[in-house]
């Protein structure tokens, strides 16, 4: 985001959320869009990438989450299992412990998460 002229206006500096990396990173991708104390908004990029089996994302704030594309299998804790297609989204809430079990390759996934308190 562009930083504020003197008279606190900004002046406008579009990003594509679609644009990728070339060649694609190797490792999963976390490309912070807003970042402040109180919220986190990022564009996640996964090709194929999975939480290893021994480990649980356990985050200290509520997590949005929209796949924009690809598919994933999400797992949490309790056992539930959770299939995500283009366009799918859920609220995840702080401490609810999770993982990713699968992302597609073909097309890759790209994710919109929004972390914060998000929940009254």
């Amino acid at each position: 985001m562009k930083p504020l002229a003197k008279d606190n206006s900004i002046t406008p500096n579009p990003a594509n959320f679609f644009s990728l990396p070339h060649p694609l990173p190797i490792d999963e991708t976390f490309l912070p869009i807003i970042h402040t104390s109180q919220i986190l908004i990022e564009k996640i990029i996964s090709v194929g990438h999975t939480t290893p089996a021994d480990q649980w994302y356990d985050q200290d704030r509520d997590e949005w989450v929209m796949l924009l594309q690809g598919n994933a299998t999400l797992a949490f804790e309790d056992g539930t299992m959770t299939d995500l297609a283009q366009g799918d989204y859920l609220l995840i809430p702080a401490h609810c412990r999770h993982r990713v079990i699968a992302t597609s390759h073909e097309p890759h996934c790209i994710w919109l998460a929004v972390h914060g308190k998000l929940q009254a």
